[in-house]
């Protein structure tokens, strides 16, 4: 038998020993193998829960890459310039992968873990490409630099608008970088957010492609985060997708090391489903958000004032696609609803669950359009609480379409991406929603190393209408 006194003078040795290996001051070899074993237990615990197909699997196709994502990270950590593309070298950050399946090609970079196309076939059977951006990946970087438009990136470490760039976690205060409105916000997770890094391809095969980013508290959030982005294309058939058609899945899933702290991604994904056969989407593309009664009130420069809205009783109704309509069909009574001298849309639509799902995080469709120029059509799931619809206000007809995209066009349609030619869904939490407990949002928005992941899962169904 050992004795107490031994016992005593052993478990501040054994609780020191764990404390260096959970908590350490610097990231190690060790430590990263130890992460990785948390990370797969509780993804594989919350996969089961969740019913996420395949779940576990994507996830180890990640794991080979942390040691040397963070490995980089910590080379360039002193810098934050060192983590952005230069207009020369890292050129492999440019590199465009392409993942299809049937009737499906998507191409992706990891300068922003982006989405740079999605080819689907029309009514005719003829593809089109329904994602807006560039067919030059270096384009991205030069947007970047001028237009900032986040064309196709995963935006974070907290996606959408931090009031006053500050929020307090557990009565401790901080501020990040402000990055908007001339200083007054912080908008997709600051001046250098995950949109500019450089992330690292994990995986990659014919169908599925996934992005590692290792964040060591950049841009002044608290802790260090691990996120992987997977992406993959299929038309299997399934009780979810039971006609097989063409899917794109997303899977933003990340782990916080060291700190409770927020993570709030989302996908920046501008789409436009008549391929820009028309100036615009205006009278073309049905858009319904069957489970949105409500949205969230909004000041002048976007920020929420608290106030939680219904969309039949503002704007005279100019808000409530819940039965669907033309996206221009009430747009003349938006004045406003997108900030001040703004006619449009901006906002944070509320995901409100049927009573038949019962897991709060349940993957339901959130998004139906589709364009009558085209014939396409688009379906998105979610498991998030809320997704921003932006019907490109801001675009002013000054960044051109794709090449590419004006030769399926015969030299016809739109040759400039006009106001109200696209519209942005982002599947995430309620907008500044740190900043609101009232709202009782944190449990999805706030993580440490004691919870599960943060986990941001969406499909992007394509089939055609007549």
């Amino acid at each position: 038998m050992v004795p107490a006194s031994v016992l005593n003078e052993g478990s501040p040795q054994l609780l020191g020993c764990f404390r260096s290996v959970l908590c350490p001051a610097r990231f190690s070899l060790r430590v990263l193998t130890v992460y990785c074993f948390i990370f797969l237990a509780v993804t594989a615990f919350l996969g089961s829960k969740m019913h996420v197909k395949h779940y576990l699997s994507a996830v180890l196709h990640g794991l080979p890459a942390l040691a040397q994502s963070s490995s980089s990270s910590q080379s360039s950590s002193s810098s934050v310039a060192s983590s952005i593309p230069q207009s020369t070298g890292a050129a492999d950050h440019f590199e465009s992968y392409t993942i299809k399946a049937e009737n499906i090609t998507a191409k992706l970079i990891p300068y922003g873990a982006r989405l740079t196309s999605v080819l689907v076939p029309d009514r005719d059977g003829n593809l089109q490409d329904v994602v807006v951006g560039y067919d030059d990946p270096k384009d991205y970087l030069k947007d970047t630099e001028t237009n900032h438009t986040f064309f196709g990136a995963v935006v974070g470490r907290y996606a959408n608008r931090i009031k006053n760039g500050t929020f307090a976690v557990d009565g401790t205060t901080t501020k990040v970088p402000k990055n908007e409105n001339d200083g007054l916000d912080t908008l997709h997770g600051g001046t250098v957010g995950y949109d500019q890094r450089n992330w690292t391809v994990t995986a990659h095969s014919d169908s599925s492609i996934t992005f590692t980013l290792v964040d060591n508290g950049l841009e002044d959030f608290p802790g260090d985060v691990i996120t992987h982005a997977i992406f993959s294309v299929e038309t299997a058939r399934s009780p979810e997708n039971p006609d097989g058609l063409p899917q794109l899945t997303s899977k933003l899933v990340s782990l916080a090391l060291t700190e409770k702290t927020p993570i709030m991604l989302a996908n920046h994904i501008y789409w436009n489903l008549n391929a820009f056969k028309e100036q615009d989407i205006l009278n073309d593309t049905f858009l319904q958000l069957p489970l949105s009664k409500r949205y969230i009130g909004t000041d002048g420069i976007l920020i929420p004032n608290g106030t939680i809205l219904e969309v039949a009783d503002t704007y005279n109704g100019a808000a409530d696609f819940t039965t669907g309509k033309l996206v221009g069909q009430d747009i003349k009574d938006t004045k406003g609803l997108c900030g001040d001298d703004c006619t449009g849309y901006d906002n944070c639509f509320i995901v409100d669950r049927p009573l038949q799902y019962s897991a709060p995080n349940s993957l339901v469709p959130v998004v139906r359009m589709n364009s009558s120029t085209t014939g396409i059509s688009l379906e998105v799931a979610t498991n998030q609480q809320a997704l921003q619809i932006y019907a490109c206000n801001s675009q002013d007809g000054t960044i051109p379409t794709k090449p590419s995209q004006q030769k399926r066009n015969g030299n016809d349609g739109a040759k400039n991406i006009n106001q109200y030619g696209c519209l942005v869904i982002e599947t995430e939490g309620w907008i500044d929603g740190i900043n609101n407990p009232q709202w009782g949002q944190l449990s999805d928005q706030i993580y440490s190393p004691n919870t599960a992941p943060a986990i941001n899962w969406a499909t992007y169904k394509f089939g055609t209408i007549a």
